[in-house]
C-alpha cells in the first residue's frame, strides 16, 4: 500500500466511525496487528521447529548419501587403479617378452648369417685356391711343354743343320770328285 491509499483509508474510517472512535480503532487496531504479528511469530517459530526435524533428517541424509557416494568413487578409483596398474604390468611384461623374443631372433639371425658368410668365405678361398692351383698346374705344364717343343725343334733343327751340313759337305766332296774326273 502507498501513502494515499492509506490516507483515503483514515478519511474513509473518519467518515464512518466519526473523530471521537478514531484512538479507539486505532488501539483495537495496534492490538490486532499485535496479536497478528504474534500469531504469526508462533506459526514461523513452529514451522521452524517442525521443518528443523525435517531439515536435520535431510542433512543427515544428503550426508549419508554424500559419504556412500564418496566411498563408491574411492572404491571405482581404486579398482580402476588396479585394473589401470594390472594392464600397465601385462603390456610391460609382453613389450618385454617381444623384446626378448625379437632380441633372440636377431642374434639367431646374425649368428646364422655369419656362419654362412664364414662358410661362403671359407668355399671362395677353397676355391680360389684351387683355380690358383690348376693355372699354376696349367702354366707349368704349358712352359714345360714349350721348353720340351722349344728343345726339340731346337734339336730337330740341328740335326737338321748337322745333317744337312754332312750331306752338302758329301755333295761337295762328290762334285769336287766328279770334277777331278773330268780333267783328268
Amino acid at each position: 500500500m502507498s501513502g494515499p491509499e492509506i490516507f483515503v483509508i483514515i478519511i474513509v474510517i473518519l467518515v464512518l466511525f466519526g473523530a471521537d472512535k478514531l484512538p479507539e480503532m486505532a488501539r483495537s487496531f495496534g492490538k490486532g496487528m499485535r496479536e497478528f504479528r504474534k500469531a504469526t511469530d508462533d506459526i514461523r517459530r513452529e514451522i521452524e521447529t517442525s521443518t528443523s526435524d525435517i531439515r536435520k533428517e535431510f542433512t543427515e541424509t544428503a550426508d549419508s548419501i554424500r559419504k556412500e557416494v564418496t566411498d563408491i568413487a574411492d572404491s571405482v578409483t581404486k579398482d580402476v587403479n588396479e585394473i589401470s596398474d594390472n594392464i600397465t604390468k601385462e603390456v610391460t611384461e609382453f613389450k618385454d617378452s617381444i623384446t626378448k623374443d625379437v632380441t633372440e631372433i636377431s642374434d639367431s639371425i646374425t649368428k646364422d648369417v655369419n656362419e654362412i658368410s664364414d662358410n661362403i668365405t671359407k668355399e671362395v678361398t677353397e676355391i680360389s685356391d684351387s683355380i690358383t692351383k690348376d693355372v699354376t698346374e696349367i702354366s707349368d705344364s704349358i712352359t714345360k711343354d714349350v721348353t720340351e717343343i722349344s728343345d726339340s725343334i731346337t734339336n730337330d733343327t740341328a740335326g737338321i743343320s748337322d745333317s744337312s751340313t754332312g750331306e752338302i759337305t758329301g755333295d761337295s766332296e762328290n762334285i769336287a770328285g766328279d770334277a777331278s774326273g773330268i780333267k783328268t
